[in-house]
């Protein structure tokens, strides 16, 4: 998934929504300050509208049709600034990828680089690991 595919309504989600307090207890100082930074950027590309305000404070609190509204302003202010676009939809982008690995912790994960498989059974520590090189069949049974 690239940056460019997270639409404002993601972002939105990500900055403003309540649904990650149970996600929030896992992730690292380093995201949480992410997500803060991504909460200002927002915040500072709409100065002194109250509506953008009302609708932010509503949402922090939970409410759906806020955080739509949000992000009806968010997509315009995207469609009319690139640059603020880019900003947000790269640190949304780390946000997320942040979240899915710690979702990711405590279970089996595979990896591929460029031909090289490497899994990781993070339940069993004593598992072993295992790799495969290019031209390295691997059977399991």
């Amino acid at each position: 998934m690239e940056a460019a595919t997270l639409t404002a309504t993601a972002i939105a989600t990500l900055a403003f929504t309540k649904a990650f307090e149970k996600t929030i207890e896992t992730l690292t100082e380093a995201t949480l300050a992410k997500i803060n930074d991504l909460r200002k950027k927002i915040w500072e590309k709409f100065p002194g509208n109250q509506k953008v305000e009302r609708a932010i404070a509503s949402a922090e609190k939970g409410s759906k049709e806020d955080l739509e509204k949000i992000a009806a302003y968010l997509q315009v202010a995207m469609d009319t600034d690139d640059q603020f676009a880019q900003e947000v939809q790269s640190l949304a982008y780390e946000i997320h990828q942040e979240i899915i690995i710690g979702k990711l912790q405590g279970q089996n994960v595979q990896n591929v680089y460029g031909g090289e498989a490497q899994q990781n059974n993070a339940i069993d520590t004593k598992a072993p690991v295992i790799q495969g090189g290019s031209g390295n069949t691997i059977n399991i049974h």
